[in-house]
């Protein structure tokens, strides 16, 4: 193999040349552990059932036990995507998930997800009104000490999953790959909508149009902090906001 087949085949990881082809290799494990998998479920599950009056739940009829240790091992491919950036020699920062700007990050974050909830809202009940989305159950067991303890605990355990592995690793391996960012950016939202098919057609455009945003600012901040805010923020509000409206709106 001559020196640019070398150039070629290899891309710079914080100082480090690591194999395109190991690169590759890498990214396919990493989503076929997570959102891959949960996508494919996802397409089944909405070609096996209705969508029009059927309900979804988000967290499964289980006790506080099984709930925190659902939470706490879907952390898992967190830990896992951690560990390979900081093994390959970028550190976490390569991916924005360093602590060198809390306030910004922070007030990005809760802007951001203050938007998106707003907007959500509207797009949930008009896909369940016109009977292209399932109804979708926010929130842990009803009528416990723990439903909104486990509610945010969740709501951050998912936050970090999706915006860690879907948002800022996937479009900073694509790129290392050398994606052009606009289709870097097509995929990382497909994949998005994608393993929200389960909820419907309206949860499936919803989360692409979600995953465009959020990509975008990925790609221009090059920071995940204020998306795993953002994300925190969306899904806390939407199971206080069902606790409160339920029976109320339409799908609530």
């Amino acid at each position: 193999m001559t020196d640019t087949d070398l150039r070629t085949d290899t891309a710079t990881s914080g100082g480090a040349a690591v194999g395109r082809r190991t690169l590759r290799e890498e990214l396919l494990i990493v989503l076929a552990l997570t959102f891959v998998a949960s996508a494919t479920f996802a397409l089944i599950d909405l070609l096996s059932a209705p969508i029009k009056g059927v309900t979804v739940r988000l967290y499964p009829q289980v006790g506080l036990a099984t709930q925190l240790a659902n939470i706490v091992f879907g952390l898992a491919p967190v830990w896992l995507v951690l560990y390979l950036v900081r093994r390959s020699g970028e550190g976490v920062g390569a991916i924005g998930l360093d602590g060198s700007s809390p306030r910004r990050d922070l007030g990005w974050g809760l802007g951001l997800g203050l938007a998106v909830a707003a907007a959500g809202l509207g797009v949930y009940e008009a896909a369940v009104a016109l009977g292209v989305n399932r109804f979708v159950v926010p929130v842990p067991p009803l009528g416990h000490w723990w439903t909104v303890p486990v509610l945010v605990l969740g709501a951050a355990q998912v936050a970090l999953l999706e915006e860690t592995i879907v948002a800022a690793y996937l479009l900073h391996r694509l790129d290392q790959l050398g994606w052009p960012r606009g289709r870097a950016l097509a995929a990382s939202a497909l994949l998005r909508g994608a393993y929200h098919l389960y909820q419907g057609f309206g949860g499936f455009l919803g989360n692409v149009a979600l995953g465009l945003a959020f990509g975008y600012v990925y790609q221009r901040t090059r920071r995940a902090w204020p998306l795993v805010i953002a994300h925190f923020t969306v899904d806390v509000l939407a199971g206080l906001g069902y606790l409160v409206f339920r029976g109320k709106l339409a799908g609530l």
